[in-house]
């Protein structure tokens, strides 16, 4: 029972946050950022994680469903059935990258999509908001193609949540480093209908 599977029926009055999470060490924070993005009142998660992203953090930690590649395939296998990176698409409000790795800034920049999450990237409507949230280290950061195809993302429409400096996992200090998860799920909350805005008429 494919769909029963996926279970991306839409609850109303909920805002669905799908949280995109790629293969730097701050995706060790993805715990730590879903518990609190599902402390914002009105919010369901979703994940989707690369396969280089499952290295980093523990998914018994997480308590909203993961998709990963493997779901993607096992998903469809007659011409009638649905496709999950369509489905998420038609699923989320939102999309949040957190971390977004240097290769994956890459490919999305070019366009490629050759995974679940830059595929759902690849057909994101517009007109609802991607944040993404750079994460690498200095000496990458610091390489004059990085501030080209950030710049690029935004051309796009989608919006920097621009990385920090500090001292990194690998002992360098510099810029870098993915943004606080306060600061992320602050900027998620920019989104979200104010309390009082569901009362007007």
């Amino acid at each position: 029972e494919h769909n029963g599977s996926t279970d991306l029926s839409k609850s109303c009055g909920t805002v669905r946050v799908l949280v995109g999470v790629t293969g730097s060490v701050a995706a060790l924070k993805l715990p730590v950022l879903v518990s609190e993005l599902l402390q914002l009142s009105g919010v369901d998660v979703r994940v989707i994680t690369t396969e280089h992203a499952k290295h980093f953090y523990n998914p018994s930690d997480v308590s909203v469903k993961i998709y990963t590649d493997k779901d993607e395939w096992e998903l469809w296998t007659d011409r009638s059935d649905p496709v999950l990176h369509i489905e998420l698409r038609r699923w989320a409000d939102l999309l949040i990258i957190a971390p977004l790795d240097a290769n994956t800034l890459g490919k999305i920049a070019s366009g490629i999509c050759d995974n679940l999450l830059t595929c759902v990237v690849r057909a994101w409507d517009t007109s609802r908001p991607l944040l993404f949230c750079p994460a690498m280290n200095t000496a990458m950061w610091m390489h004059p193609i990085t501030a080209q195809q950030v710049s690029r993302l935004k051309e796009f429409g989608y919006v920097e949540i621009p990385c920090i400096s500090k001292k990194l996992v690998c002992g360098d200090e510099g810029k870098g480093a993915m943004a606080e998860v306060s600061t992320i799920v602050s900027a998620v909350r920019q989104y979200l209908p104010k309390p009082d805005e569901s009362q007007k008429t």
